[in-house]
């Protein structure tokens, strides 16, 4: 059906894309005389295209930055560059590096100039990867402007993260550290949690997502399904010391995920690291991250003469072969748990 004159248009892009229509609608002319048609957005299905073009219709918002704060430009970028399908972990760390923009919320885009955005980095108090992301936000919102024609320069392009924000260089657990831990396991167990990464090596989200389902006791594994990476989709051996601890939160859990809240709901990383790393770290005079556990786990494994091919395949680093394809036999799987119980 053809749309009214001035009302619009939703063009289908070629190509396979996770959001082909397009829409577009002319807001003006140049002094020229051609039409200014900026993009308004692109959508999964035609439905959602025409909805949102109507919605434009009844209540036009200002593309020509002259009232539009930075704060509305992030999120209809949002709106566009998000859905149900989009990785959580993706979405938390644009919301994370949003946070710490405040200053420029209330700021009309098209006021807002390199030294603003560079002071809103050198000020983030969350180290060098949150600074890099804030900087990588900044690109992605001006990229958003300029796809839609309400904005004619990127003036993130240039900006740095300063030395002062370099990565802080990683530090294993010591040996001391590791038996405080287990001195302490008893009495909590988020200590015990601890313990369980160090003695399997996945990242900390590969643990918080990990489903009941997924987890052999019996033949002490786990399979990390959902993984930052390609490599990162593996088979875990479960090590004889921290098997106690897989059984109790296993039989604790009231949800499909292996690790739950007492509430029964599943243990995201903020409230993990919030309520319960960051207290255990100053309850033990430790000064660790949670990916620490990782590297102790890699270390350890490193002492103990392990083979490198093997410490890849349990921690999921890139390998010659591709571990999404790969079909685990039960010798592989003895294998890497004599591996980990070294450590």
């Amino acid at each position: 059906m053809k749309l009214p004159n001035g009302y619009g248009s939703v063009y289908k892009l070629s190509g396979k894309r996770r959001k082909p229509y397009m829409i577009r609608k002319t807001i003006g002319w140049d002094d020229d005389g051609k039409q200014i048609r900026p993009v308004l957005g692109c959508y999964a299905t035609r439905q959602e295209a025409l909805q949102a073009l109507a919605a434009f219709n009844d209540n036009p918002y200002d593309l020509s930055m002259s009232k539009t704060t930075f704060s509305e430009i992030y999120e209809r970028w949002f709106n566009d560059s998000f859905d149900e399908d989009t990785n959580k972990s993706t979405k938390r760390n644009y919301e994370a590096a949003y946070k710490h923009c405040a200053a420029l919320y209330d700021m009309k885009m098209a006021d807002i100039r390199p030294h603003h955005m560079q002071q809103v980095i050198d000020d983030c108090p969350s180290g060098y990867q949150s600074a890099k992301r804030i900087r990588i936000l900044f690109n992605q919102l001006y990229r958003w402007c300029m796809q839609h024609d309400c904005i004619k320069k990127n003036y993130s392009e240039n900006l740095v993260v300063n030395q002062k924000n370099e990565p802080k260089e990683k530090t294993a657990f010591s040996n001391n550290e590791i038996a405080m831990l287990w001195s302490n396991a008893e009495q909590n167990s988020h200590v015990s949690l601890i313990l369980m990464l160090i003695y399997s090596g996945v990242r900390i989200n590969e643990l918080l997502q990990l489903k009941k389902e997924n987890v052999n006791l019996k033949e002490q594994w786990f399979k990390v399904v959902a993984s930052k990476t390609n490599s990162g989709i593996r088979i875990v051996p479960i090590a004889d010391k921290v098997l106690p601890y897989w059984q109790q939160f296993m039989n604790l859990s009231t949800c499909e995920y292996a690790v739950c809240t007492q509430d029964g709901k599943r243990l995201t990383y903020d409230n993990f690291k919030k309520r319960y790393w960051q207290p255990l770290m100053e309850q033990l005079n430790m000064t660790h991250t949670p990916h620490e556990t990782r590297h102790t786990c890699i270390s350890q494994l490193v002492m103990k003469n392990v083979n490198k091919t093997i410490i890849k395949k349990i921690v999921g680093h890139k390998s010659i072969m591709d571990l999404t394809e790969r079909v685990y036999t039960h010798i592989e799987i003895q294998e890497l748990l004599d591996a980990i119980n070294k450590i």
